[in-house]
């Protein structure tokens, strides 16, 4: 049996679409590694390449996230039409399986890890289930490295992304992380982690371990980090903030090769903080934690998320200020997206401030929903003020030219970043249109 993977596009000229630097899904990568070898498979993505319907394949598997879930379902639906067998998975389909549904053949909910060979031998025999789901979730030492050979050959920035841990600790408002994986925490073994590792078909120049955090287990984190030191790697990860209170810590991962910690900061506000269960956090200790990351050569890339009920619409120029005082190496800035399945989704609908459910809009550059002390229009105007003097020249040059900020070896990753960033931002910007539920809002009450 032939198996086609798809990944839906990007609208074109979307926020997203035009950027350079395109990173390939990991779990496709995964479910080729857990593909039985009597089976072949293929793969598309769509912003790379287009999908060629003309082929018959005897199954097509569709990953989809919130935004992309509409593109999803018409490759779902024309495949169909043909008579191909089409199974969906991903967050959005398994928050919205019943959605997902009227568009497949069967419906992953969850983790398919451990499902993936008997979805096989069901399409095989054609006694597809219409819904899958794990009875438990995915044994981290049942997942064998990714099979990246799946992957065009040309076409991504990064490919050498590895999951040393799922899930995560925390409980963020806003987060699909949690959801998803049911707030547990689970670690995968570092023998298969470092097998990985060594088996990269790319010379590993970077490697970006994409756990959503992995120092939440200190015992995993010191004996990856003792393999790690072995090899001569470089590589970015994700942590809290709390990574920098551990000056001993951060040593050892400048030590073991570390050039960039991705940090959710979220806010300025401790207000927000507080409503997006993200107490740990304190907007006060941000400049000094990211002084005592950069002492060690290693870059910060912040996320930050705009329009919670505090934000107020000085939040964009004070933001902008903060970053440039900082030296932030590189920022993820978007807006306050209610993706389904959350909290913070659960919590809007309630207070009937969602504004559509197009889930094409909910692409985290688009304004959804009613913020509370702004209007839509000063938060979709603010997004865009946010990206682009982040990601100007003169930003550029003040966060990343200093004196101090040239010693870091960081740089190699995050200069070619900023500048990439700066026309994509710009072409994005010029080809936003402005959605039908921005058009005629009511006054601001206040």
């Amino acid at each position: 049996m032939h198996i086609l993977f798809v990944v839906p596009g990007w609208p074109k000229k979307s926020f997203w679409d035009v950027l350079f630097f395109k990173f390939p899904p990991l779990s496709i990568a995964t479910l080729a590694a857990l593909t039985p070898k009597e089976h072949s498979f293929s793969y598309v993505d769509e912003s790379l390449a287009p999908v060629d319907f003309s082929t018959r394949p005897d199954l097509v598997a569709i990953t989809i996230m919130t935004p992309l879930a509409p593109r999803g379902y018409e490759i779902a639906d024309r495949f169909r039409a043909m008579g191909v067998k089409v199974v969906i998975g991903g967050i959005h389909a398994s928050n919205m399986p019943q959605e997902a549904a009227a568009h497949a053949d069967a419906v992953v909910i969850g983790e398919a890890d451990e499902l993936w060979a008997d979805i096989l031998r069901d399409a095989g025999q054609g006694t597809l289930q219409p819904t899958y789901r794990q009875q438990a979730f995915t044994r981290m030492e049942t997942i064998p490295p990714a099979d990246r050979s799946v992957y065009p050959v040309k076409g991504y920035f990064f490919e050498n992304m590895i999951q040393t841990t799922r899930g995560c600790p925390f409980q963020c408002e806003f987060c699909t992380v949690s959801t998803f994986f049911g707030g547990t925490y689970r670690l995968r073994p570092v023998q298969t982690v470092m097998q990985e590792v060594e088996g990269l078909r790319r010379a590993p120049g970077y490697i970006f371990f994409a756990d959503d955090n992995i120092i939440a287990r200190a015992e995993h984190t010191r004996e990856l980090l003792d393999c790690l030191q072995t090899h001569r790697l470089r590589w970015v990860c994700q942590a809290p903030i709390s990574i920098a209170r551990d000056e001993a810590l951060l040593a050892r991962f400048a030590e073991a090769g570390c050039h960039g910690i991705f940090i959710g900061f979220e806010s300025l506000n401790d207000r927000n903080l507080d409503m997006m269960g993200k107490s740990q956090n304190k907007a006060g200790q941000y400049e000094e934690a990211i002084r005592r990351i950069h002492s060690h050569g290693i870059g910060v890339y912040g996320s930050f998320v705009f329009g919670y009920d505090h934000d107020t619409p000085d939040v964009f120029d004070r933001f902008l200020e903060f970053a440039n005082r900082a030296c932030l190496d590189g920022a993820f800035l978007p807006v306050l997206t209610p993706f389904p399945g959350t909290r913070v989704h659960t919590r809007l609908s309630g207070e009937g401030r969602i504004l559509t459910e197009d889930w094409r809009l909910y692409d985290m550059a688009t304004v959804v929903y009613r913020p509370k002390s702004m209007s839509v229009e000063q938060l979709q105007e603010g997004f865009w003020k946010l990206n682009k003097g982040f990601y100007s020249l003169p930003s550029v040059f003040k966060r990343l030219f200093r004196p101090s900020s040239l010693k870091r070896r960081s740089n190699i990753i995050f200069m070619p970043m900023n500048f990439g960033h700066i026309p994509a931002v710009r072409k994005a910007q010029r080809a936003f249109t402005v959605p039908a539920h921005q058009r005629a809002q009511p006054p601001l009450r206040r």
